[in-house]
C-alpha cells in the first residue's frame, strides 16, 4: 500500500470519526495527518470546512438565550466590556512584538476576549483566515483550555474563592464553554451555574466583535464582506428566545451543531503544513499564554476585591 492510498484511508476513516468525537482531539488528529502523511484531498477540505465551519456557528445559536445572557450580565457588564476590548488591544500589540501576523493575533485575542474556539469559528471567515492560521490559533487555545480545566480549581482553593466568585473567575479567564462549565462543575453546583450564565454573556461579543471585524479587515477598494452566518447566528438565538421551539429540538440542533464544528475542526487541521509551522514556530502559544495570563491574574484580582 503507497502513502497516497493509505492517507485517502486515513483521511476518510477519520473523517467520519470526527464527527463522534471531542473538537480538540479532532484537531489533534487532523494535524497529525497534515504533519505525517499530508491531506490527500485539500481542495475538498477547504472548501467544505468554510460552509460547515458558519453552519456550525449558527446551529450554536438555538443554544442560547438572550434574556437569561442579559440578566446574567448586568452586574458584570462594565468589566466584561473592559476586559474584551482590553484582551483585544493587548493581543494585537504583542502579537506585533512576537511579529505574528495580522489575521493570527487577531484570531487568538478573539479566542482569549470571548469564548475560545466558537469566537475564533465565527471570526475565520470574516478576516478571511487561511487554514494555517485557524488551525495554529485553534491548537493554541485548546491547549490552554485544557491546562485550565486541571489547575483552575486548585488555585481557586488556594485563595479561598466563593462559589460565585470562582464561577465568576473561570468564566472570564478560561477560553472554551466546556473547559469552563468542566471546571465549575469540579468546584461545586453553584460555581458551575455562575459560571455557565456569565460564559453565556460572553458569547453575545461574538456578534458586535463580527461587525466591528468586517470593517478592521476591509481591503481598499474593495466592498465590506458581509458576514451573513452571523445575521443567521443571531436570528437563531431570537427563535431559541421568542418562537417557544420544543426543547428537544434545539439541543439536537446544537448537539449536531457541536459534532459538526469537530468535524471542521479535523479538516481544519488537515490544512496547516510543515513549513507553516516552521516559520511561526512557538509565537502563536506565546501570545495566548501571556494574554491567558494577563487575563487571569485581573480577573482574579477584581472577583477577590
Amino acid at each position: 500500500m503507497n502513502k497516497l492510498v493509505l492517507s485517502k484511508i486515513l483521511f476518510l476513516l477519520l473523517f467520519a470519526a470526527s464527527f463522534f468525537i471531542s473538537p480538540a482531539l479532532a484537531l489533534l488528529l487532523g494535524i497529525a495527518l497534515a504533519l505525517t502523511l499530508k491531506s490527500p484531498y485539500p481542495v475538498f477540505s477547504k472548501k467544505t470546512s468554510k460552509y460547515l465551519l458558519q453552519a456550525s456557528v449558527v446551529g450554536l445559536g438555538f443554544g442560547m438565550n438572550l434574556y437569561s445572557a442579559v440578566e446574567s450580565g448586568k452586574e458584570g457588564m462594565m468589566f466584561t466590556i473592559i476586559s474584551v476590548v482590553g484582551v483585544m488591544i493587548a493581543g494585537v500589540l504583542l502579537g506585533r512584538a512576537f511579529k505574528l501576523s495580522k489575521k493570527n493575533s487577531y484570531l487568538i485575542s478573539s479566542g482569549t476576549a470571548i469564548c475560545g474556539g466558537s469566537a475564533i469559528a465565527a471570526v475565520a471567515p470574516i478576516i478571511d483566515a487561511d487554514d494555517d492560521e485557524t488551525t495554529l490559533s485553534m491548537a493554541t487555545v485548546f491547549v490552554l483550555n485544557a491546562v485550565a480545566l486541571l489547575i483552575f480549581p486548585p488555585i481557586g482553593h488556594v485563595f479561598g474563592l466563593s462559589q460565585e466568585q470562582f464561577g465568576t473567575w473561570a468564566a472570564i479567564a478560561i477560553h472554551d464553554t466546556s473547559s469552563v462549565v468542566g471546571a465549575g462543575a469540579a468546584y461545586g453546583e453553584e460555581a458551575l451555574k455562575v459560571a455557565t450564565t456569565v460564559k453565556l454573556t460572553r458569547a453575545l461579543w461574538i456578534i458586535p466583535l463580527a461587525i466591528v471585524t468586517m470593517f478592521i479587515f476591509r481591503s481598499k477598494g474593495k466592498k465590506i464582506s458581509i458576514p451573513w452566518f452571523i445575521f443567521l447566528f443571531i436570528g437563531a438565538m431570537l427563535c431559541n428566545t421568542f418562537a417557544d421551539i420544543p426543547e428537544w429540538l434545539s439541543t439536537g440542533i446544537v448537539t449536531c451543531s457541536k459534532h459538526a464544528l469537530a468535524a471542521t475542526l479535523f479538516l481544519i487541521g488537515c490544512g496547516l503544513s510543515v513549513d507553516s509551522v516552521k516559520s511561526v514556530g512557538v509565537r502563536p502559544f506565546l501570545l495566548g499564554i501571556s494574554l491567558w495570563f494577563l487575563i487571569s491574574v485581573i480577573s482574579l484580582v477584581v472577583v477577590m476585591a
